[in-house]
């Protein structure tokens, strides 16, 4: 079952999600495991597996890098689960410039401004790099766009310490 067409929509990154989150609302009233309980075992358990299927691929297409995961693996590339590299020495070199950045905050006579600064050139960065990938996609630039997720994997990744680290500032 291709997600996309679960929910009626066109297979590209960018998606509306307005009418995704409409659409999940009305399959999942229809779906509902509930009103099958007075129904055969058969059916009870058909729409408890299409109820899931359904959140499945609403949680998959709700999510930016999931659906961009998805829209590679439908053309044969699929990243999940893969611990492959960048080969990309400019961003490898980038990636351990940003952290140093993210070590050296903590001894910021401005902590808090530290964090606020590389939060807003990580927003950059990445909003950057979903312009290239959904470009990527739309375009059938299927490698490409694997490395373009595997930068952002690992810039979600740095956001997260970045935010485990202004949690830890603010707990001070």
């Amino acid at each position: 079952m291709n997600y996309f067409e679960l929910f009626g929509l066109p297979e590209q990154f960018a998606l509306d999600t307005q009418t995704l989150s409409d659409t999940y609302r009305q399959l999942q009233m229809q779906f509902h495991p509930d009103k099958f309980a007075s129904r055969p075992e058969r059916e009870r358990l058909q729409a408890v597996q299409r109820a899931a299927q359904i959140n499945d691929a609403f949680t998959t297409l709700k999510q930016p890098l999931a659906r961009a995961e998805y829209l590679l693996s439908l053309h044969g590339t699929d990243i999940r689960a893969e611990q492959q590299t960048l080969k990309d020495p400019l961003f490898l070199m980038q990636q351990m410039e940003w952290r140093e950045q993210l070590e050296a905050i903590p001894g910021a006579d401005d902590v808090f401004g530290a964090i606020l600064a590389f939060d807003r050139e990580l927003a950059q960065v990445s909003a950057e790099l979903f312009g290239e990938l959904e470009r990527q996609l739309d375009t059938g630039q299927w490698d490409a766009a694997a490395d373009a997720v595997r930068k952002l994997k690992f810039m979600t990744k740095l956001h997260a310490e970045l935010e485990r680290l202004e949690d830890a500032q603010q707990e001070l």
